[in-house]
């Protein structure tokens, strides 16, 4: 029976857009499945949600041809300052040690949106299905049959290749009953921009506080990105502070590096826990992004370590196509499941691990903490490395990441 897709994508998100603009001029017929239309809202707001890019997002924007688009709305991060609230330690970044001209960038995910949606419109071969979801699929040796329903009405679908960047409930990941290594780490994150009264400079802060990690991330016009973690039981009581009560109480937790806190936007809270799909990979099937990895916010990992999903799979599936080899093959497949797995080993053990490292109050345990921050500071090997896990320039890179072209 004739496909009617190479590559059915579910998730209209950030991710499974990006893997569409990544593979849109590749010649292969691209399909793409979202729960919401697809629109490009260009009105700016001051409660944004912010991402933070790593250097080596940037790159992989640029190999698709996206930065462009990007690079004259997005804050550039020139320092990196680590420190341990009522302890001694610290470590800084700086992108001159890195030879880069920024550590990473934080951008608004309107933004980033806007550019893939525009960028989706100038892609024949990329065939959007919104609103839409998926009922269920069938997999054979020659192809996945999927059941669609597209705009209320019921639809068979054939594709070479089904890809979930269905999120952390992934309805794909529960019909094909992958198991998930799951942790409820009793932490709430509350999400707000915030406007300091002095200059940020383009630094970015993390600070390690008793119940968990603040970051302050650089924005455009001396705005920043907060991201504040605090444990689940003191969540409710800091989202219902009015905006002068929850200014003194950030306040009093980060400090004056960055003089008073003058304004704080709307507040947003999820719930924080490490899940991890025991495996990537299934019969014609690759998961990405948070559909098999979904972290604790701690040094802005997350979307980035998705990012990387999205340049390996279109890097073995580009190779793939020129070989004129079987794209949903399980030897592709198994490439890319090998390729990635240590790149996600490597980054939920060195998040979960600062989690759990800064989370312990024990005081020989803060003191060995605190001096190992200033070991890093003054160490340029360790700290080269350090920045290269940050960056996201740990480890085998596909051609994306390297920033070039497919």
């Amino acid at each position: 029976m004739p496909r009617d897709s190479d590559i059915l994508i579910v998730g209209g998100g950030l991710v499974g857009a990006s893997l569409a603009c990544a593979l849109g001029r590749s010649g292969l017929r691209i399909a793409l499945v979202e729960a919401q239309p697809f629109a490009v809202d260009r009105q700016p707001n001051y409660d944004d949600r912010s991402i933070a890019l790593a250097q080596g997002s940037q790159r992989i924007f640029a190999g698709m041809g996206l930065w462009d688009a990007l690079a004259d709305r997005v804050s550039p991060i020139h320092t990196i300052h680590v420190s341990d609230r009522g302890h001694f330690g610290f470590t800084r970044l700086h992108r001159e040690e890195e030879g880069v001209s920024a550590l990473g960038y934080v951008v608004s995910a309107r933004v980033l949106g806007n550019a893939l949606i525009e960028r989706l419109n100038q892609l024949p071969d990329v065939v959007r299905l919104a609103p839409a979801r998926l009922l269920d699929f069938h997999a054979d040796a020659a192809a996945i049959e999927a059941r669609l329903e597209v705009d209320g009405q019921p639809r068979t679908h054939r594709t070479a290749l089904l890809v979930a960047a269905d999120g952390v409930n992934s309805s794909v990941r529960t019909q094909l009953q992958i198991g998930t290594e799951q942790r409820d780490y009793g932490q709430t994150a509350i999400i707000a921009n915030v406007t300091p009264e002095r200059p940020h400079r383009n630094v970015a802060y993390e600070r390690f506080t008793d119940t968990g990690p603040m970051a302050l991330l650089p924005l455009r016009d001396n705005h920043c990105a907060l991201v504040w973690t605090v444990l689940s039981d003191q969540a409710d009581e800091i989202m219902a502070l009015d905006e002068a009560a929850f200014l003194a109480r950030l306040q009093e937790r980060f400090g004056y590096r960055v003089g008073r806190f003058v304004k704080a936007g709307t507040r947003h809270a999820y719930p924080l826990q490490l899940l991890r799909a025991e495996q990537s990979v299934a019969t014609r099937l690759a998961l990405i992004g948070n559909a098999v990895h979904t972290l604790h916010p701690i040094a802005g990992q997350g979307f980035n370590l998705g990012l990387r999903d999205v340049a390996a799979l279109a890097d073995v599936v580009i190779d793939a196509q020129r070989a004129g080899d079987d794209i949903g093959h399980s030897h592709m497949l198994k490439r890319y499941a090998d390729w990635r797995e240590s790149d996600h080993g490597r980054v939920v053990s060195f998040t979960d691990g600062m989690v759990r490292l800064f989370s312990n109050s024990y005081p020989p345990l803060a003191w060995a903490r605190n001096t190992g921050m200033l070991a890093l500071d003054l160490c340029p090997p360790a700290k080269r490395w350090f920045g290269r896990l940050t960056m996201g320039r740990a480890g085998r890179l596909p051609r994306l990441a390297r920033g070039l072209e497919l």
